[in-house]
């Protein structure tokens, strides 16, 4: 019998039925731990009620979270299928710093050549943002925004130490918003690469695993 303690499992937290179903059906391969993908409902209340939820107890000490599912991008030029790594999540409530986006990073580009890989800080909203909203938080030095991440990464740190992450994709822009005739096309791109980035997931993990020198 080893007596290397077990490896500190990792969740996977998402909001929505069809960001759930991507990460469900999608390449689940090269996992090394235990891992558990959550679908929390919409929004920071319902977010933080569920991961709350999950890491109650001694048993998910150490267990790393990460937060995922589609963002509304907030700068001119970004498009649906893009990718965000948040170097922090940000809301009214407070800032959380994200722990290797570094590797996220490297990973998503090794995963997905030539798809555009944006950093910086994701800020948490109670609503869907449009329109000049979108400008008011990019004015903030935001890259992108979304309901759950922040209530996800802030429950997870409450609970206990542990690392955190935040990784996005675009399903909606500023010259690309899904109110649009024509952008479900972008939902279908976002879909598809959200189905794809598993695999950087569990190398993040993995990277965490490892006895530091």
């Amino acid at each position: 019998m080893s007596d290397q303690p077990a490896p500190a499992p990792l969740l996977i937290a998402c909001a929505l039925g069809i960001e759930h179903l991507a990460l469900r059906t999608g390449d689940r391969s090269g996992a090394d731990g235990p891992y558990t993908v959550v679908r929390t409902g919409m929004g920071p209340k319902a977010a933080e009620r569920s991961v709350g939820r999950h890491l109650a107890g001694p048993a998910s000490a150490g267990t790393a979270v990460l937060a995922t599912g589609f963002c509304a991008g907030l700068a001119p030029g970004m498009h649906p299928g893009d990718l965000v790594v948040a170097e922090e999540t940000r809301d009214p409530r407070g800032t959380v710093p994200c722990v290797g986006t570094d590797l996220l990073v490297k990973e998503l580009v090794r995963l997905l050549p030539g798809r555009t890989v944006h950093t910086g800080p994701l800020t948490g909203s109670d609503h869907v943002v449009r329109g000049a909203e979108r400008y008011d938080l990019l004015a903030t030095g935001a890259v992108a925004v979304d309901m759950e991440s922040a209530a996800t990464l802030r429950t997870a740190v409450r609970t206990g130490e542990r690392p955190v992450a935040a990784v996005r994709v675009v399903v909606d822009a500023p010259e690309h918003e899904l109110v649009r005739i024509g952008t479900l096309r972008g939902g279908i791109s976002a879909f598809r690469v959200l189905r794809s980035i598993l695999p950087s997931f569990f190398e993040w993990h993995r990277s965490l695993l490892l006895p530091r020198r």
